[in-house]
């Protein structure tokens, strides 16, 4: 709980955008930021649950904050937030995987978007016990790393495709584009 008090802390006290929103309506409400600050993720949480557009608020936070800070990361000499962020992103992405083929169904549960929105903050937080990290670490890279080579060896097969495809794509769009200019040279 005190970590949580202290990501919450330093989150109010870190500068940017929503952090200097919050100082404005403060002064100008004299009612305290981290009052403000639980009053709209409170809002949020009711609107996740009842509100209209919930999907879209939630793929909002769930992509960014997590854009921001990747851009703050790359931009930054430190590299260990690039990894981080990697994680979350690998993580976002095997999640939209899933939720692609379950959303069907998902969608009917009341606390779906609510629930979705608590897990991917879960991903993102800068805390110890952080969700992507766990994730990452504990299912997707153990699996990743026993099947190495075959992804490998498909994601070769699959460039080598391609490019044969473009090959003869574009084979046959130069041969259609000169037939077409014998053609109407015919008819002229």
């Amino acid at each position: 709980m005190a970590q949580l008090q202290t990501m919450f802390d330093n989150f109010l006290n870190e500068k940017n955008f929503f952090t200097d929103l919050l100082d404005k309506v403060e002064k100008k409400t004299s009612i305290k930021k981290s009052y403000l600050l639980i009053a709209l993720v409170a809002l949020v949480g009711v609107y996740l649950i009842v509100g209209y557009g919930a999907a879209l608020l939630c793929n909002f936070i769930g992509f960014l904050y997590p854009a921001y800070y990747s851009i703050k990361a790359i931009e930054s000499v430190n590299k260990d937030d690039d990894t981080q962020w990697l994680i979350y992103w690998v993580v976002y992405g095997f999640f939209c995987v899933t939720e692609f083929f379950s959303d069907i169904f998902l969608d009917w549960f009341p606390l779906y978007y609510f629930s979705k929105c608590v897990f991917l903050v879960w991903c993102m937080a800068p805390v110890q016990w952080n969700g992507s990290q766990k994730l990452y670490n504990g299912f997707i890279r153990p699996i990743f790393l026993r099947h190495e080579s075959k992804l490998d060896n498909m994601v070769d097969k699959m460039g080598n495709r391609a490019r044969e495809f473009k090959d003869t794509f574009g084979k046959e769009a130069k041969k259609a584009a000169a037939n077409y200019v014998t053609k109407s040279d015919k008819d002229s």
